[in-house]
């Protein structure tokens, strides 16, 4: 039965994408429940937080889709957050100002007291039931900052700090969500992050050249006989500039690797959606070098149909065991620019749960615990 005024197949959509509504007859015990699993109180919150995942990242959105009803609502609400802090830097005539209202609004939600936003509810929710911590968000706004401010990244281990802040922060606060505090998953999930804004940056050459914005690192560009000035200035491609974006397509390929270590990890029904973004953002650069790493002039895409493929392809990324590639990296020290990341993260406390909440992490922990001595990973 439906709530008076709800059409059936709203709440029946609703109840799918796990929203916090409860219909008549629902014991209280499971609508709490469902709250504290990090559901947004309000359907409309979600609703507008998955419509801007939906038209601002189609592969993080076709990902998001695998993960389990328990994450995907908290993932909603970050992804959201991020998408509406980054379009109030990047659309303000004022970004100092905008940055300045942005670390106001985090004050207001850390305080339990989000203003009108959307975002801001949905996300105050997540810090609330997850114990988000204010460190990874402070260091995503860094990273817009960097962008307001035109930052020079002269070298990989430049690139690599701006990624950490503006996508590694990304990763570190999904496994908070999912849970996954060891420090392992931690840095595999930041270098996930990293690995994606590499691609990212490959991808958009040109676009962000017409934009006034230079991330290939001005070491390399030296290297090869470019002056970063002046090429910014009038960008054009030749096979130098194809070099530089095939050679940043590589360490992105290397993190990718990196990054799948960390998936045996993560609890075992969030491990396909991790995978499936790994793949999804892979292929772009794929896509781009198979294309002839032509980033100036074109902009790549990943059709539907290969996406899905992807994603049908990560949907047995459950399953780990000894020996499997995806763990010898498992223990390898993390990158050192999102080490700062990883601290955050592995110190922060976990909020208080119901008996049923820690009855369900230990039965996870046992089952992570029991993967590293049995079974194995096809992707």
């Amino acid at each position: 039965m439906s709530p008076p005024g709800r059409p059936k197949g709203e709440f029946r959509r609703a109840q799918h994408e796990g929203t916090s509504v409860s219909p008549p007859g629902r014991p209280k015990g499971e609508f709490r429940r469902a709250q504290h699993e990090g559901i947004p109180a309000s359907h409309a919150d979600l609703v507008a937080c998955r419509a801007l995942m939906r038209d601002g990242s189609r592969s993080f959105f076709m990902a998001s889709l695998v993960l389990p009803r328990r994450v995907r609502a908290p993932a909603t609400a970050l992804y959201a957050f991020c998408r509406v802090a980054d379009d109030a830097i990047d659309h303000s005539s004022q970004p100092a100002q905008a940055l300045a209202q942005l670390r106001s609004r985090l004050d207001a939600i850390y305080a339990g007291q989000p203003g009108p936003e959307v975002a801001d509810r949905a996300l105050a929710h997540v810090v609330q039931t997850r114990g988000l911590p204010r460190a990874l968000l402070d260091a995503l706004l860094e990273g817009f900052a960097w962008d307001a401010q035109g930052h020079r990244y002269e070298t990989l281990e430049d690139l690599h700090a701006y990624g950490a802040r503006v996508a590694g922060t990304v990763g570190a606060m999904m496994a908070v969500v999912m849970e996954a505090r060891d420090p392992r998953a931690l840095a595999r999930a930041c270098e996930l992050g990293v690995a994606m804004q590499l691609t990212n940056i490959a991808r958009d050459v040109g676009e962000d050249a017409r934009n006034g914005r230079l991330y290939l690192p001005r070491s390399w560009m030296r290297e090869v006989g470019l002056d970063p000035d002046a090429w910014l200035a009038q960008p054009v491609f030749d096979d130098r500039v194809a070099g530089l974006v095939l050679r940043l397509l590589t360490e992105a390929d290397r993190l990718y690797q990196r990054a799948e270590c960390g998936i045996a990890e993560l609890p075992r029904n969030c491990r396909p959606a991790i995978q499936a973004a790994r793949l999804l953002y892979a292929e772009i650069g794929h896509a781009l070098a198979r294309s002839g790493l032509d980033s100036v002039h074109h902009r790549t895409v990943v059709g539907a149909g290969r996406k899905l493929a992807l994603v049908l392809r990560s949907s047995s990324a459950w399953w780990v065991a000894p020996g499997h590639p995806m763990q010898a990296g498992g223990a390898s020290a993390p990158l050192p620019a999102v080490r700062f990341l990883v601290d955050a993260a592995a110190s922060s406390e976990l909020p208080r749960r119901t008996f049923y909440q820690r009855s369900l992490r230990m039965i996870g922990l046992f089952e992570r615990q029991a993967q590293r001595g049995r079974g194995a990973l096809t992707v």
